[in-house]
């Protein structure tokens, strides 16, 4: 099922505080940016991020899955907890890579 409109207004919504956000629709569902970088990716009304080493304290308690099949496991993000969001997300975000730029 792919994720609702409202599902992505309330996440982009809940994550605009820690900078510009982006929601590109891919497939029925989307991937969401933050100041440029891909931090989540949401199938089924889920937010999905990243298994990153540097969450494996930060995520210790938070639930897994696979956004779709054949994708790697991730960190099943609580939106609702703006506290563990805020903290999973900017250390993700210094984590990660830009996107390679397109010729």
């Amino acid at each position: 099922m792919p994720c609702t409109t409202d599902f992505i207004d309330f996440l982009c919504e809940a994550i605009a505080p820690l900078g510009e956000v982006k929601a590109r629709k891919m497939m029925g569902d989307y991937v969401i940016y933050l100041d440029g970088k891909c931090i989540i990716t949401a199938c089924d009304n889920i937010a999905y991020i990243k298994m990153h080493p540097s969450l494996s304290e930060i995520m210790s308690d938070a639930e897994t899955g696979h956004p779709y099949p054949g994708a790697k496991e991730a960190y099943i993000l609580d939106i609702d907890d703006k506290a563990l969001v805020s903290e999973a997300l900017t250390t993700l975000w210094s984590k990660l890579p830009y996107p390679k730029s397109r010729k």
